[in-house]
């Protein structure tokens, strides 16, 4: 991934809140038909592996996870926050109208090498992980225990587990870290003044200045 300087974002804990806050991976893989990428949500283990451990799973009926190549790298994309930005909202577009629309975004990119679980017990216990998390912020959360037993068993026939430890993380956040202090402010107020979820994360982003 490109990653001009002022982009770059390599502090572990923060590309590690990215992916737990945005958890749904794209994730690509070469193969002998070539490249096959699908979307899956992905249980983030930060103290696994040195830089952290991903586990996912897929349908058996996805050929992705026979037809990858394990000594090429699998890479795995977490997209935050990201918003398009009008060169309206610069200070600089009265004084010499030298402004040009731009998209801000904050993305990880996740390498290592793939591995196929089949194991039933893995399954199960990554099942209950993925569901923990996601429920835990619902006033009544549902739990695999909740369905019976033999459904659940013929659920774990059509999936594989995967994991994939982190070798290489890549952390790009751009925030308009290149514009001005009073570019910044306009761009500021001009995601303030849509006031939707993705302009309020947007504009959380910029007046941060984190990169």
């Amino acid at each position: 991934m490109y990653i001009p300087k002022a982009n770059e974002e390599t502090r572990l804990e923060v590309l590690h809140d990215l992916i737990e806050s945005h958890p749904l991976a794209s994730l690509v893989t070469m193969g002998p038909s070539g490249l096959l990428a699908s979307h899956l949500p992905m249980v983030l283990e930060r103290k696994s592996a040195t830089r952290g451990l991903l586990k996912g799973h897929l349908s058996r009926a996805n050929k992705q996870w026979r037809d990858f190549l394990p000594a090429v790298e699998a890479l795995a994309i977490f997209s935050g926050p990201e918003h398009y930005i009008t060169p309206s909202w610069y200070a600089e577009k009265e004084e010499t109208g030298k402004v040009v629309p731009t998209w801000n975004y904050a993305v990880v990119h996740v390498y290592g090498p793939l591995k196929v679980i089949e194991d039933p017990a893995w399954l199960i216990e990554h099942l209950n992980a993925l569901t923990t998390i996601h429920e835990s912020t619902l006033p009544a959360p549902w739990q695999v225990s909740d369905a019976p037993a033999d459904y659940v068993e013929s659920l774990l026939n059509g999936i594989v587990g995967l994991e994939l430890p982190i070798e290489r993380i890549e952390g790009k956040w751009k925030a308009s870290q290149n514009r001005s202090e009073r570019d910044r402010v306009g761009i500021v107020e001009g995601l303030e003044r849509l006031n939707t979820p993705a302009s309020l994360a947007m504009k959380a982003l910029v007046a941060s200045g984190q990169k």
